[in-house]
């Protein structure tokens, strides 16, 4: 997949396109059934399929107090797009001068004249040009000006049979990445997953930590404060880590020798400790001899095990520690 982050490097050939353009924050269900019908559509027709994104997120922007945590950073998004058979991406460095395009400037120079849009995907709420002041109509409207047309794509919902864990998913509900948070905020990772079909992932630095966990038995690798991906409630879960860059920045191939590891991931403040920062911390099952640091990992979480507790004393905490261990050691089959 192409990757774009300024008109410039759009090929002056390039086209001609079917154009879709959103946030897709976290690459959930709802967006993957859109993006891979529109990519097949594409395919028939013998064009290029293309989205249109945004960096930061417009509300990041507009309002960075109201702004919601998002999923997943520009990489995992980028991965994700990716994979769903994407020929483009069109990374937009989102500010306000960008945002005060009129409707008509934004269209005719971004999808018209760049990408040689022949359809554009959007969906009814579509907004869109300074003030939000493009919708729906006004795209059809333009793409009556300039040639092109408008599919227009329905709120994707779980479908009856889609799966005996859509059984539970409340009616009428769609896919969203305001339904994701909401899990997440609760700690619920397995019915995040459900949305997302995936894991849920946070990305980051390994970095030194307290050594805490080394001293009780059971070193963990520390995510930087930087990381991406939001964090989902205070707890225990079974997850995986994945390293995906070594210390020296040079990306670990599928299939290496430990890529992929079982862990038991803890997201808190290490309340025992009186700790204040909330951290992301992995510990591979049953490895002592990993040297992480300053390596890039993806902790994948699974399960949530049990909230974050307080123990009267260090001893408890490592009768807990081990039960946890077990516990995740079971719901992995690791």
């Amino acid at each position: 997949m192409l990757v774009w982050t300024e008109l410039a490097q759009v090929p002056a050939d390039f086209g001609p396109s079917v154009v879709t353009l959103g946030n897709f924050d976290g690459v959930h269900r709802g967006h993957v059934a859109v993006l891979t019908q529109m990519v097949a559509d594409a395919r028939r027709a013998g064009v290029r399929a293309v989205a249109v994104t945004f960096t930061p997120h417009p509300a990041q922007v507009h309002r960075p107090d109201e702004a919601p945590p998002l999923l997943c950073g520009d990489e995992d998004r980028l991965e994700l797009l990716a994979a769903t058979g994407l020929d483009a991406v069109l990374l937009v460095t989102y500010t306000l001068g960008f945002a005060r395009q009129t409707p008509e400037e934004f269209v005719s120079r971004w999808l018209v004249e760049h990408l040689a849009a022949r359809t554009v995907v959007v969906g009814r709420d579509v907004r869109f040009g300074w003030n939000n002041s493009g919708d729906l109509s006004t795209m059809r409207a333009l793409g009556e000006r300039f040639g092109f047309d408008v599919e227009v794509i329905d709120d994707v919902t779980p479908s009856a049979g889609a799966g005996p864990a859509d059984a539970d998913v409340p009616a009428r509900r769609r896919w969203s990445s305001t339904w994701v948070r909401e899990l997440l905020e609760e700690g619920d990772v397995a019915g995040a997953a459900h949305v997302l079909g995936r894991p849920h992932r946070v990305r980051g630095r390994v970095v030194h930590g307290d050594a805490r966990g080394r001293d009780l038995g059971y070193p963990t690798a520390n995510l930087s404060q930087d990381a991406t991906g939001m964090v989902p409630a205070d707890g225990v879960y079974a997850g995986r880590l994945r390293r995906v860059r070594d210390a020296a920045g040079v990306p670990v191939p599928e299939g290496a020798p430990d890529r992929v590891l079982p862990a038991a991931v803890s997201v808190g403040t290490n309340p025992t400790f009186d700790g204040t920062q909330r951290r992301v911390e992995a510990y591979v099952l049953d490895r002592d001899d990993l040297d992480l640091y300053d390596q890039e990992v993806v902790v994948e979480l699974v399960e949530r095990m049990r909230p974050t507790l307080r123990f009267d004393s260090v001893e408890d905490l490592c009768v807990q520690m081990a039960r946890d261990v077990e516990d995740v050691r079971r719901v992995l089959d690791a």
